[in-house]
């Protein structure tokens, strides 16, 4: 006994299916996590590393170069990037996607670990890098109190109380200074009692020491022996003596670290300065652990806010400045209505078809059985609910009900026949069956080899491809047992026959007697219809230069990305002036809700000049105008500011790519900086001036002032003076290099020596400073130094060991992504000199690499589809008639996406990807059951081709009408991710239209074209 007759005969067994399907499904999807993208462990590894006071040059020789060497060992590196900045540099590791990053992390942190670093430099930090370990949440903390204040209170109490709430990853406070316990030296002082600032420095490290002093035995105890070197207040700081000039005792006088400097409780230089809307703040960056719901870590985050706000310090404030998790749970949100709303329409359409509430009843339990069931195993993959797996999920409605319409049909057409309702099932049921497990292959065909995608694209697609196979084959089980035995129940209680039902099946009859009579024609003209349909197909194909081609659609998330800088050398209060300027700008804006401007970036590198402004617009249905619309107003606007550079960019690829989310993203590669940044900043004109792009710029910058100090080494041998001790007073004095550590409120903090701000105004100022030669005796740095100012680099980016420079911007009104990257690349195949090279990076080379993977990965499933019907028909010539269908669908997702101006992108490759496993199912049909009726009447091709197309018809429309409509939600409505779901819908509907169509027609003309190709059966 078959599966369909154990249903049949039993069917509490087909009963217990289907409720362990749903309940087992919708209990997995509750314990579902919810992200916007595929946990994916990108394969890159990040090495950053400090060094305080330090040029980029020098970051890059005495850094940056030695740790390359050591990773260029490390198997599987396919790119290595590295960033020297002034005072930090970083070098990050992209593997083959293949690669084990854990495995590659240990063996980084192994290269590394003997490393000798220059003194004083902390061990580099190294850490996987993942877009999607992104903040999830950005809050901002204002309040009436100095920034050392707010931050010293989020470091003690609040931060903590975030970290510890389920989902939470990390907290950080990021870029903004570190509390720190700040010596300030006044140099007057200094001079006045004939002291430099290294013997400061020596007082503090003699005097200020905690260490080890171990145990001893006092008869029957043992006592731990602790030596309490360290001053544990600042005034015990302040009262430190200084006992030394060089290497003479200090007599007559008793001095102290007071008398020479003012001891706080400070922080680190202030490198960045932050304000939402208006008011100083200090932002903080909360991310999710993996595989976690996003939107509920993001909800409790909120929630514990709201709840300590009580116990905030008085005028303190909190703002939830960015939220992601809003554009997640909008898309996840309408995604899922959409899915809903997709399968009520499916069902509306399966009963205007059949005519009868019964058949579509059956229809509709096909959905959440196949649906809900595939959370189940998506679960246990260990998949969250995301973009792509609800993508999948809302997509594969029209696969799923196609089984159960190809079966339910033809079981109503056994049960009008006269059988009675076991029979009806059994009997039409087994008839199609085989139609369903060849198309339903030949589905699973096209998506499988979308699991072995290559790339980050491919991580993504094969939750993609494992959520669409897995619907897809639970549908089938679905149809061999749940639906014949639903089937079986229903029309044996169905009433007499409705006017409803004798209407309709009256006028498919006409539609049958029309459709064989215009397929006789055909029939006729076979040569003719099956080439003018090729000649349609290659027409079709020069539309692929009239679509635009981008990576994704813009998509109003309801953010705008605003990166801006001053001139380069502009310190950091002029920047925050000018960036005033820009906030005038945003807050009379009525479609900016809010902003964040941070300025500067933290830490010793001297990007103080730039500026990242986040920008959160009114709600979509509050406003007017459109993302697109806004930026462009704003970008206006900005450009009447003088000396300020501004970029603007929407949110659409974020973590979709690793490196930068511009829509235009290349790397200029060589050896020499100055030849780069000429090339560069050709491009840049050449690509604005043809008006194929806008907010060009490049990340190299240089013309920033530097004062030089070199050294007179014939006067300072004379003098006794070495070169370490000069650089010794500056890095101490200027630098601002850490020098110990100091415990406060139970935490270890730097304890960092400079030079009062107000003290050093001038190169004159430097001239005074005075450094103790090798016999005790003050020398002046005006003696041993010449002084002079110069330019500088702002930061060495290198590429795989060579030097380059990255220029990135917008593309312009209109224009094609694949349009401009072409012509970026021909640019520079002009304009760079022999040994330069050019490349993509970011979104851009996720745009090349994606739809180069996603065209090899449907041309396999094609080929694979092929295998399966040779299988399934036992011959090599009836797949290519099963197959004919699909140029078609193509050609037909190139027409609708034209003729509404959508582009071909991610999204709209997905939905050709689902329109290839549609459009097969129709020819399968046909094919299956022409082969059936010939083998069954021995008629010749043509009369068996006009008796079996039209019994076919009505579920060949069925099936396409539930496919456009099940597409059609995803084209209506402005909702949030409405960009992603138009193009796919286009694709769908159009392809669909145009290959059921076609297919009525070309099918059987190919069949019969190729059928005396047909392999004879043999004779046992």
């Amino acid at each position: 006994m078959n599966l369909i007759d154990l249903s049949i005969r039993r069917p509490v067994f087909a009963w217990v299916l289907m409720f362990a399907l749903i309940v087992f499904g919708a209990i997995s999807m509750n314990r579902m996590g919810i992200s916007q993208l595929p946990d994916v462990d990108f394969p890159i590894i990040n090495v950053s590393f400090n060094y305080d006071g330090a040029a980029p040059e020098v970051v890059e020789s005495e850094l940056i170069d030695p740790i390359e060497e050591r990773l260029l060992a490390i198997e599987g590196i396919k790119d290595m990037r590295s960033q020297a900045k002034q005072g930090s540099g970083s070098v990050t590791l992209e593997f083959d996607i293949n690669r084990n990053v854990d495995v590659a992390l240990q063996e980084v942190q192994s290269a590394l670990s003997q490393l000798r670093l220059p003194a004083g430099i902390d061990p580099p930090i190294i850490k996987k890098q993942n877009p999607e370990e992104d903040p999830i949440v950005i809050i901002s903390i204002s309040g009436n109190a100095e920034l050392k204040d707010m931050l010293a209170w989020s470091d003690r109490y609040l931060l903590d109380q975030l970290r510890f709430l389920p989902g939470v990853g990390e907290v950080s406070v990021g870029g903004f200074s570190d509390r720190n316990l700040r010596i300030w030296i006044d140099t007057k002082k200094l001079n006045l009692y004939e002291l430099t600032i290294s013997d400061v420095i020596t007082a503090l490290k003699a005097q200020h020491v905690e260490s080890a002093a171990g145990q001893f035995t006092e008869k029957l105890r043992e006592l731990r022996v602790r030596w309490l070197g360290e001053a544990s207040t600042i005034d015990e700081v302040k009262n430190i003596r200084i006992l030394k000039r060089g290497n003479e005792r200090v007599f007559g006088k008793q001095l102290f670290i007071r008398d020479v400097a003012s001891v706080e409780d400070g922080l680190s230089d202030i490198r960045r300065i932050a304000r939402v809307n208006g008011k100083e703040a200090i932002g903080i960056q909360i991310r999710k652990q993996r595989g976690t719901n996003e939107v509920e870590v993001a909800k409790k985050i909120r929630q514990k806010l709201s709840e300590i706000k009580g116990n905030f310090p008085k005028g303190f404030d909190y703002q939830v400045v960015v939220d992601y998790t809003k554009s997640t749970e909008a898309t996840v949100d309408l995604t899922i209505e959409k899915l809903w709303v997709a399968a009520v329409i499916t069902i509306i359409i399966c009963f205007l078809f059949l005519g009868s509430f019964q058949a579509a009843l059956n229809i509709l339990f096909s959905i959440p059985t196949s649906i809900v069931g595939t959370f189940t195993i998506i679960y246990f993959a260990g998949f969250t609910l995301n973009l792509f797996t609800l993508l999948a999920l809302t997509l594969s409605i029209s696969i799923v009900v196609d089984d159960a319409i190809m079966l339910l049909e033809n079981i109503v057409r056994h049960y009008r026949m006269g059988k009675d309702s076991i029979s009806a099932a059994s009997d039409g049921a087994k008839e199609v069956l085989p139609a369903a497990i060849a198309s339903t292959l030949a589905v699973v065909a096209v998506f499988l080899p979308v699991v072995f995608m290559d790339g980050i694209i491919g991580k993504f697609f094969f939750q993609f491809g494992v959520t669409m196979c897995a619907c897809v084959l639970l549908s089938l089980l679905e149809a061999i047992t749940i639906t014949p035995m639903r089937a079986a129940a229903l029309l044996s209680s169905e009433p007499k026959v409705s006017s409803f039902e004798h209407y309709l099946d009256e006028m498919f009859e006409k539609v049958g007697d029309r459709y064989r009579r215009l397929l006789s024609i055909t029939l006729k003209w076979k040569y003719s219809v099956v080439l003018s349909s090729i000649a349609f197909f290659i027409l079709s194909l020069f539309l692929v230069a009239k679509v635009r081609q981008e990576f994704v659609p813009l998509q109003d998330q309801n953010l705008i990305v605003m990166s801006a800088q001053a001139k380069p050398g502009t310190s950091l209060n002029a920047t925050s002036d000018e960036a005033l300027k820009i906030e005038s700008i945003l807050k009379k804006n009525p479609n900016v809700m809010s902003y964040l401007i941070s300025i500067g970036a933290g830490g010793g590198a001297s990007t103080v000049n730039q500026m990242f402004v986040p920008i959160i617009l009114q709600p979509r249905e509050r406003r007017a105008l459109g993302h697109i619309a806004i930026m462009d107003q704003l970008r206006t606007e900005f450009k009447q500011l003088k000396g300020i550079k501004v970029t603007l960019r929407d949110n659409s690829a974020r973590n979709l790519a690793s490196g930068r989310q511009n829509p235009i993203g290349i790397n200029l590669r060589g050896a020499d900086l100055d030849i780069l940044d000429a090339k560069s900043k050709e491009l840049i004109h050449r690509l604005e001036n043809e008006k194929l792009a806008v907010d060009m710029d490049s990340d190299f910058r240089k013309g920033i002032p530097e004062l030089i100090l070199k050294p007179n080494r014939e006067a300072m041998a004379e003098r006794g003076v070495t070169v370490e001790q000069v650089g010794e007073v500056l890095s101490s004095g200027i630098g601002s290099v850490r020098q110990g550590r100091f415990t406060m409120d139970g935490k270890r903090y730097d304890i960092r020596f400079k030079i009062k701000d107000e003290l050093i105004q001038s190169a004159d100022d430097f001239k005074r400073l005075y450094v103790r030669n090798n016999v005790g005796n003050l020398v002046p740095m005006s003696e041993i130094v010449t002084i002079s100012e110069g330019r500088a680099i702002q930061g060495i980016a290198r590429v795989n060991r060579q030097r380059a420079i990255s220029v990135y911007g917008n593309l312009a009104p209109g224009q094609s992504q694949s349009k401009v990257l072409d012509r970026a690349k021909a640019i520079a195949k002009e304009i760079l000199p022999t040994g330069y090279t050019f490349a993509l990076e970011g979104a851009s080379a996720g745009f090349a690499s994606s739809f180069s993977s996603l065209t090899s990965a449907l041309s396999i499933g094609i080929l694979v589809a092929f295998l399966i019907l040779a299988v399934q028909f036992n011959s090599f010539v009836h797949p290519f008639a099963v197959l004919i269908a699909l140029p078609f669908s193509v050609s037909g997702a190139l027409v609708s996406l034209w003729l509404f101006g959508a582009s071909v992108n991610l999204f709209s490759f997905i939905g050709l990807i689902v329109l290839m496993g549609i459009s097969k199912k129709n020819s399968i049909m046909l094919v299956e059951f022409s082969n059936q009726v010939r083998e069954r009447t021995k008629k010749p091709v043509t009369e068996a081709l006009l008796e079996a197309c039209p019994v076919r018809l009505r579920p060949i429309l069925m099936t396409s009408a539930a496919t456009v409509a099940a597409a059609t939600p995803l084209i209506f409505g402005h909702g949030m991710g409405a960009e992603t779901r138009l193009p796919m819908g286009l694709s769908i509907i159009g392809g669909t239209i145009v290959s059921t169509v076609l297919t009525l027609f070309v099918v059987p003309a190919l069949y019969l074209i190729m059928s005396p190709l047909e392999n004879k059966p043999k004779k046992l």
